[in-house]
């Protein structure tokens, strides 16, 4: 997939940019994954210099995984490897929280740059980009440390799955280009501005990321920054707004534009666009004044394209979806006629009344049943009688006592709860397997829900801890619970709490139904000391077993639920 540099997009329209850099070594997953990246200036023309800084080819740093950067800092993960610097997943040991690490040697040609791109971005302190924490040389290396955000979505994956509902598409470019003239009125510049450079968090906020540290670690220049940028924010809306890359070339896992189509408005490109939004990201991209169906002029900084979108009507969020309720369903005590309300004016079929016996046969039968009557009350007053007499009688020595069998001392049998719907809970970090949630009550042993592999363990370190909640449909009381697991070996721990949605957020402050289980067993048991009545149970993992390589995942700990049974 060939990426396009934000300071040249017009120019790369066309067709007129030459490759900047070599092919990636490993696929990254902090940025799209690509085959290449591209660049040139708004000339389309590169300068010398920046051709011989592209050729120049520096030995990327042998690290691994837990190497430890200023004695803090362990590298975890390699997300990207590429022209002589490389990404990493790393732990801060000190403040024990994910952070990201560029690492590239001190001899690289853009070290300086990135150092003075890192220290001037760190300055800024804006919410509303990821944060620089740190900017270091140490030991012929310049490496520079910034947030992690497990629980954010990069616009990448946002738009594989759909184009944007127009209150959505509106907060992005509302929000990117008011971030945007923050950073400007400060003189920082992104130029590097693409899908994987903005993320979507869990609340519904846009953040970006690589401010002015992304084009430095590409030797990306721009004579018209401002341009460029708001070039870039009005990509991204085209984008979100079709589905489609506003270019005739495929990026980021989008479709371009058709050969030789010219620049097509998005509201020609897929109907029932919001048509103001429209006209905004036709006035952020084209750079020659407007045009013969628009009156309006082009934007041409971030802080007139934030003014621009503060202008359009407002766009109201979409109603939120009507979820009918649950289907009423009928007890046993109310399986008869005597059940039913009539209806006002409805006509009451009355009842038969059955024949009186009045034959020979049924008057012998009446009889028959008069003596037996007799009969069973004699037997009765005799045995009560004898009972009383007993009850009366001295006990000795040599009399023995039989306790009483009586049914109502049988504790009763536990009664098994249906399981209505289930969602994964994510604290912190990535998702485990959110689809695979229904699997673990289908009543089929062979389909599970895992965990991802992890590389310390039995406890995970990365993360509080993983687990999935369970909507019983009602407030039940719950007082034991039967999980089946599809490893084996070390040991799992997890633990039951009683939640009040199924979005909980956290384990914290939740009621911990019984105590926490550890087993070695692919069986683990849970039963609380009272029964704790609640509609939402989370199964919640802090420690799995190590297990080998699988169809899912490589060897390390991790762990698979195929079954849970709750009951009251």
């Amino acid at each position: 997939m060939a990426e396009r540099s934000t300071a040249a997009v017009e120019s790369a329209a066309g067709g007129g940019d030459e490759p900047l850099t070599t092919r990636a070594e490993q696929a990254t997953a902090d940025e799209a994954e690509h085959d290449g990246i591209r660049a040139a200036d708004e000339g389309g023309e590169r300068s010398e210099q920046a051709a011989e800084e592209a050729v120049v080819q520096v030995r990327t740093p042998e690290l691994h995984s837990g190497h430890k950067l200023a004695r803090r800092y362990r590298l975890e993960e390699c997300v990207t490897r590429l022209d002589g610097f490389s990404s990493w997943r790393a732990v801060d040991e000190k403040l024990r929280r994910a952070v990201g690490v560029h690492l590239l040697p001190a001899e690289h040609p853009r070290a300086r740059s990135v150092l003075a791109a890192a220290r001037s971005s760190a300055l800024l302190g804006d919410p509303r980009f990821v944060q620089v924490l740190d900017a270091v040389e140490e030991n012929d290396l310049v490496y520079v440390v910034h947030e992690w955000l497990p629980d954010a979505t990069e616009l990448t994956a946002v738009l594989a799955a759909g184009a944007l509902e127009a209150h959505e598409a509106y907060q992005l470019v509302s929000q990117l280009s008011q971030a945007m003239a923050a950073a400007h009125r400060e003189g920082l510049a992104h130029l590097r501005l693409t899908p994987s450079a903005v993320l979507r968090t869990s609340t519904g906020q846009y953040r970006i990321r690589g401010l002015a540290v992304n084009a430095a670690l590409r030797g990306i220049k721009s004579d018209t920054p401002q341009r460029a940028d708001t070039e870039a924010i009005g990509a991204l809306l085209y984008a979100a707004l079709t589905q489609r890359w506003p270019y005739e070339v495929d990026a980021y896992g989008l479709s371009g534009l058709p050969k030789d189509a010219g620049r097509i408005a998005p509201d020609q490109v897929r109907a029932g666009v919001h048509r103001g939004l429209s006209e905004l990201a036709m006035r952020a991209l084209v750079n020659d004044g407007a045009t013969a169906s628009r009156l309006e002029q082009p934007c041409t900084t971030p802080e007139e394209l934030a003014k621009a979108v503060a202008e359009l009507p407002r766009i109201k969020p979409p109603e939120p979806a009507y979820t009918p309720a649950p289907e009423f369903r009928r007890t046993t005590y109310q399986q008869g006629s005597y059940a039913r309300t009539p209806q006002p004016g409805a006509t009451q079929p009355v009842p038969t009344p059955p024949a009186p016996l009045q034959s020979r046969t049924g008057k012998a039968l009446k009889w028959a049943v008069s003596a037996l009557l007799i009969a069973a009350l004699g037997l009765g007053s005799w045995q009560l009688a004898d009972a009383l007499m007993e009850r009366g009688a001295p006990s000795g020595p040599g009399t023995s006592q039989q306790p009483e069998q009586n049914g109502q001392d049988k504790p009763p049998a536990p009664k098994p709860l249906a399981v209505r719907d289930a969602k994964e809970l994510v604290v912190s970090g990535s998702a485990q397997a959110p689809g695979d949630v229904g699997k673990t009550f289908d009543d089929d042993s062979s389909s599970y829900w895992r965990t991802k592999s992890y590389i310390d363990g039995p406890e995970i370190k990365i993360k509080p801890g993983v687990g999935i909640v369970y909507d019983l449909g009602a407030e039940q009381d719950v007082t034991a619970a039967e999980i089946k697991l599809h490893y084996g070996g070390d040991h799992t721990t997890l633990s039951l709490y009683a939640a009040d949605s199924l979005s909980p957020g956290s384990v914290q402050g939740l009621q911990r139904i019984g105590a926490e289980t550890t087993t070695r067993d692919t069986t683990a048991k849970v039963t609380a000391e009272k029964p704790v009545k609640t509609r939402y149970v989370v199964v919640w993992l802090t420690a799995l077993p190590y297990a080998g390589q699988d169809g899912y995942s490589k060897p390390g700990h991790k762990q698979g639920i195929t079954d849970v049974q709750f009951s009251s």
